[in-house]
C-alpha cells in the first residue's frame, strides 16, 4: 500500500481523486496554482449538465448513473445543494440521429428511465423549444445539473476534513517530463497529474500529441419579466447536436445558460477569459431559432470555458511511460465533470494499484470514433 500521494490540479478531477485517496488513509497533498474554485480552471462556471446519454457506450452510461447517486449522497452528507434534477432533453436532428438512436438502445438495455417525444409532443411538454428540424426528443428524467463551482469547493472542504492538505504552487516538468515544484522534483509514492487543459503543455511528448484545447463561449440570458417558464422547475437541460449547442435552465437566478460550441483557441496563460463578440451574435441567432421566448432578453452574464479533447473523447487515466509513480488523469472532452465522484475513485484505485486502468483510458492507440460510437456524439 502506498503511504503518500501528491495530486496536482484542484479542479473536479484532482479534488475528487485527492478526496478518494484521503479516505483510503493515504497522506495526500493537493497542489494548485490558484485558490480552490478559481475562475481559470476547466471546472469553473456555475453549473454542468449531468446526464447518462452516451450513445452506445454502456461504460459511461453506468458511470453517470453511479455518479448521480454519489452526488446525491454528497449533498446529503454536506447539506450543500449540489444537484438539481430537472431532467435532460436531447434534440435529435432529422436525418442525423445515430447518437440518439444508439442512446435509446443503450437505455433500454440498461434500464435507464427515458421517454421519446415527437416534435408535436415536445412543443406541448416543453413549449420553451421550437422543435423545427427535429426528428424526435429523448427525455431523461433522472438527469439535471451539478452546481459546478459549489461542488469543487465542497469536495475540497471534505478533503481537508479527511486529513488532506491543500498547498499553493505551480508544478511544471523538466525536459524528461518529471514533475518539479520550485525547481525541485516532486517526491511521493504516487503523483497524480490532473491539470486539465494545462496537461498537454506539461507533457509535450506524452499528452500533447493526443489532446487539443478548445475554448467554449457561454452566455446567460435573462428570463422574461414575470415568467417562470425558463426556470429549472419548468424547463430541462438540453443538448442540440444539430445546432452545435447545449444549455441549462435558469437556476438560483442565473439566467438561461446557452452555448453554441464554436471551437475557439486560447492561450491558457496569456488570454483573458472574455467571450468573443461574434459568439454573442451566433448565440442570439440560436436563441431566435430554438428558444423564441427569449428573443429580446438581455445577456446578464458570460463565461469562457476551456475543454480538452482527445481523438476518441475518452478520458486519460494512465501511468507516464517513463515515471512509474506519475499517473496522468484527465482529458475531460467536455463530459468529465458529471462523472467526478466515480472518476476520482477510479483514479485513486489505479494509482494505488488496486486494479489496472481501462483500455479506453490508455495513452496509446487513440483514434477518432464515429458519432454513433463516440460517448460524446462528436
Amino acid at each position: 500500500m502506498r503511504s503518500e500521494a501528491i495530486v496536482v490540479g484542484g479542479g473536479i478531477a484532482g479534488a475528487m481523486t485527492a478526496l478518494a485517496l484521503a479516505r483510503r488513509n493515504i497522506k495526500t497533498t493537493l497542489v494548485d496554482r490558484w485558490e480552490p474554485g478559481h475562475s481559470r480552471a476547466s471546472s469553473t462556471d456555475y453549473n454542468r449538465v449531468i446526464r447518462s446519454i452516451h450513445g452506445r457506450d454502456e461504460f459511461y452510461t453506468r458511470w453517470a448513473r453511479e455518479s448521480r447517486e454519489r452526488w446525491l449522497e454528497m449533498q446529503a452528507e454536506t447539506g450543500q445543494r449540489l444537484y438539481y434534477e430537472c431532467g435532460a432533453l436531447i434534440l435529435a436532428t432529422a436525418g442525423h440521429c445515430d447518437w440518439e438512436d444508439a442512446t435509446a438502445e443503450t437505455f433500454q438495455k440498461l434500464g435507464v428511465p427515458f421517454h421519446r417525444f415527437s416534435p408535436d409532443e415536445i412543443a406541448v411538454r416543453f413549449p420553451q423549444f421550437d422543435p423545427a428540424g427535429i426528428s424526435y426528443g429523448l427525455y431523461e428524467p433522472e438527469a439535471g445539473m451539478v452546481m459546478a463551482h459549489r461542488a469543487v469547493i465542497t469536495t475540497i472542504d471534505l478533503f481537508r476534513k479527511a486529513g488532506g492538505k491543500v498547498a499553493r504552487g505551480r508544478v511544471e516538468t523538466d525536459r524528461n517530463e518529471r514533475p518539479v515544484l520550485d525547481g525541485r522534483p516532486l517526491e511521493a509514492d504516487l503523483i497524480v497529474i490532473a491539470t486539465g487543459a494545462w496537461m498537454g503543455d506539461m507533457f509535450p511528448r506524452t499528452v500533447k500529441p493526443i489532446t487539443s484545447v478548445v475554448g467554449v463561449n457561454v452566455l446567460y440570458t435573462s428570463t422574461p419579466d414575470g415568467s417562470t417558464a425558463f426556470d429549472l422547475e419548468n424547463m430541462p437541460c438540453w443538448i442540440d447536436h444539430g445546432q452545435g449547442s447545449f444549455g441549462l435552465p435558469s437556476t438560483e437566478g442565473s439566467g438561461v445558460k446557452a452555448a453554441v460550441v464554436i471551437p475557439d483557441t486560447i492561450d491558457l496563460d496569456q488570454d483573458e477569459r472574455l467571450i468573443r463578440r461574434q459568439t454573442l451574435n451566433r448565440t442570439r441567432s440560436y436563441i431566435k431559432k430554438r428558444l423564441p421566448g427569449l428573443v429580446g432578453e438581455k445577456v446578464v452574464d458570460s463565461k469562457f470555458n476551456q475543454i480538452v479533447l482527445t481523438p476518441d473523447t475518452h478520458f486519460i487515466v494512465d501511468r507516464h511511460p517513463e515515471h512509474g509513480n506519475v499517473l496522468l488523469a484527465g482529458g475531460c472532452s467536455g463530459h468529465l465533470f458529471k462523472h467526478g465522484p466515480v472518476f476520482g475513485d477510479f483514479v485513486a484505485g489505479v494509482g494505488l494499484k488496486d486494479f489496472g486502468t481501462a483500455d479506453r483510458f490508455k495513452i496509446a492507440g487513440r483514434k477518432k470514433l464515429s458519432p454513433k460510437e463516440s460517448p460524446s456524439g462528436r
